[in-house]
């Protein structure tokens, strides 16, 4: 019988800019002490570590965590494109669960280089390539930003779908900056108005530069162990996985002729549903959400994949401010990837950590009160969807 994994302890590092950063293996290292500082325990005592980074030579997880020590654990390198801090999380909380290890350390670090996403491998396939089948005879071909491309896309697919004004996409932005400016962490903290959103340089389809999440460096960290060695060690044992998911592509994905099924809205769909099976849990009663806002359009569309609103009623669901302090839920308190940044690696863990806070009431300005359930939603293109439901149990 697998046992529930705790969340002992979370910690991240402030996000910067690529301008700003430090070294890949100076952020991991302090994200991985923060979380055992939280934890109350030694890094001797990790038994199995799982890291996660995109842009960086294999072992680079080891190159952080041996700042840490070297104490002769595996140490098990993770990239799943965006998703990949909730990759290594899952695979830990696996361990956990299956009693495979008692204490396991999950930690994303990413030091991103200036300018949008682009393939670093030109010589070999690209894992896109079955995509772009897709999304050539929809869109044809251009210079911008293939993510932009792909999710600015999906965005103008759903607004010719359900007759909405592509403006409303700005209002996300709006929020992202508005409760990004209650998180130290966070690295756009400036408000900013519908009309500078607007007006801001046109990316593709209704994207403007301040509707795309920017290229960011920095890493968080969680410390995973089983609840009967929580107590018998006396770690905090208060925020638990109640459920998780992780779904890649189905066929929809390339069948739909779809750029909505292109970004994974049925991989997002999917494994939310799973996890409220598993968990037993409404989203209508889930009060606070970090999700996958890489682009103002796939928040939108995160809304209705989550089932936090039925499909069709994402623009109601925005106008009537039920996404935020005062409506139903409060989707990404922290700014999100939007304003708190997206270091690809880190993401996931970041998102895990800002939930735990949240969970423990520790979450200041920003806190979402009496929140005992919270839910996490983190994908990478190409593709992984993860959904992860922490509950608090004391």
């Amino acid at each position: 019988m697998s046992r529930r994994a705790v969340v002992a302890g979370v910690g991240m590092i402030p996000f910067t800019t690529p301008s700003r950063t430090e070294s890949y293996d100076r952020m991991g290292e302090k994200a991985a002490r923060a979380a055992l500082a939280d934890a109350g325990i030694s890094y001797d005592r990790i038994q199995q570590a799982y890291t996660g980074y995109v842009y960086g030579d294999s072992t680079s997880g080891q190159a952080a965590l041996y700042r840490v020590g070297t104490s002769g654990i595996p140490v098990v390198n993770v990239n799943n494109n965006c998703s990949t801090g909730s990759s290594a999380l899952f695979l830990a909380r696996q361990a956990i669960e299956h009693g495979v290890a008692d204490v396991v350390l999950a930690l994303g670090f990413e030091q991103m280089e200036r300018g949008a996403l682009g393939a670093k491998w030109t010589d070999r396939p690209s894992p896109f390539d079955s995509f772009d089948t897709v999304v050539h005879p929809l869109q044809g071909d251009g210079d911008e930003p293939f993510a932009a491309r792909y999710f600015g896309g999906a965005g103008r697919e759903y607004a010719e779908k359900y007759g909405m004004d592509p403006a409303v996409y700005a209002q996300i932005s709006v929020k992202a900056r508005r409760h990004a400016a209650n998180n130290p962490y966070a690295v756009f903290r400036d408000p900013v108005t519908v009309e500078e959103v607007l007006a801001a340089p046109r990316i593709y389809g209704p994207l403007t530069r301040l509707q795309c999440c920017p290229p960011t460096c920095g890493a968080a960290a969680a410390v995973l162990v089983g609840e009967d060695y929580a107590r018998a060690h006396g770690l905090r044992s208060d925020v638990v996985i109640a459920a998780q998911a992780m779904t890649t592509d189905l066929p929809s994905t390339f069948a739909d002729a779809s750029m909505i099924s292109i970004v994974g809205y049925q991989m997002t769909k999917a494994a939310a549903e799973q996890v409220y099976e598993d968990s037993g849990v409404d989203p209508l009663d889930i009060p606070v959400v970090e999700l996958h806002d890489c682009f103002t359009t796939n928040e939108l569309l995160s809304y209705e994949a989550l089932g936090l609103t039925a499909e069709g009623t994402a623009e109601k669901f925005i106008a009537d401010g039920d996404n935020t302090y005062g409506g139903r839920v409060v989707t990404n308190p922290s700014g999100g990837l939007l304003s708190k940044g997206h270091p690809l690696g880190a993401t996931g863990l970041a998102q895990c950590a800002e939930l735990v806070w949240q969970l423990r009431g520790q979450a200041d300005a920003r806190q979402v009160p009496d929140a005992r359930i919270a839910l996490q939603h983190n994908i990478g293109l190409g593709g992984a969807a993860v959904v992860t439901l922490y509950r608090k149990v004391s």
